[in-house]
């Protein structure tokens, strides 16, 4: 069973930048797809960005391309989502996620496993 808590979240003012940490812990040594997505209230969750522990590979959603970094530290078991130049509108709940199958990368329904959540408020 594989277990994600993410940390790092807060309240920033416009243009400033955030670290997003998941620690996981649990895995049977296969290769995962970790995501982080986002929810804004009153809005549907949505992708953000992707990293597929078997290779590296990574994936960002062009709303945050240029801005946002993902990666991961396989030795900690940690993911992490670097957010510069943050905007108003990258406000919400920010979630850590893993899935073991493929499928569209952004669709929640495919992710078998979900951390708590961490909040990210940006001000302008």
């Amino acid at each position: 069973q594989v277990q994600l808590v993410e940390s790092g979240g807060g309240s920033v003012q416009a243009g400033g930048s955030l670290r997003l940490s998941c620690a996981a812990s649990g895995y049977t040594g296969r290769s995962y797809y970790m995501a982080w997505f986002r929810q804004a209230p009153g809005k549907e969750r949505e992708g953000v960005a992707a990293i597929y522990t078997g290779g590296g590979i990574t994936y960002v959603v062009d709303s945050v391309k240029g801005r946002f970094t993902i990666s991961r530290d396989n030795a900690k078991n940690t993911l992490y989502l670097q957010m510069n130049s943050l905007k108003p509108e990258d406000t919400g709940m920010y979630y850590c996620a893993a899935k073991t199958g493929a499928g569209f990368l952004w669709d929640t329904h495919k992710y078998n496993y979900w951390g708590q959540g961490t909040q990210v408020t940006v001000s302008s």
